[in-house]
């Protein structure tokens, strides 16, 4: 590393080169700045949470659980029963839906299982008003 004291013929000569400290300078407190001045990012996840009871003394129903497996094939079984199609699944996820407390709905999707199967069996549950729908079995996806 060097640096230039003079030419070496020892003439006075005008130095063209730019001074760029105070430049840099200024871009850093110029980027300090904008930093600072940047909003909080908030992430916030909305969540529905379980409503408070509004009456603690009335004694809660507990409400029973449905198994829902969606095998490998395709084959839909309720409670361990196949279901022949997706009206009939409809027509059990409606007499769900209707009750005042709801059952609880355990799906256990195959993990050979075609996506279709599920997302079409998801997308009765939840146009019917299904609000208790779980997965559960999900050990074997974490191999």
């Amino acid at each position: 590393m060097g640096m230039s004291v003079g030419s070496s013929s020892g003439e006075d000569e005008v130095m063209v080169e730019m001074n760029t400290t105070p430049l840099i300078d200024v871009m850093l407190v110029l980027l300090i700045m904008f930093i600072m001045s940047l909003p909080v990012q908030t992430h916030a996840v909305k969540l529905d949470m379980p409503r408070p009871n509004a009456n603690p003394n009335k004694p809660q129903t507990q409400a029973a659980a449905v198994d829902l497996e969606v095998d490998f094939d395709g084959t839909i079984l309720w409670n361990g029963n196949v279901v022949e199609s997706f009206d009939q699944l409809a027509r059990y996820l409606a007499s769900v839906a209707a009750k005042d407390v709801q059952d609880e709905i355990h799906l256990r999707p195959n993990r050979l299982a075609k996506y279709d199967t599920v997302a079409k069996t998801l997308a009765i549950a939840q146009r019917l008003g299904v609000k208790k729908i779980g997965f559960v079995g999900n050990e074997q996806f974490l191999q």
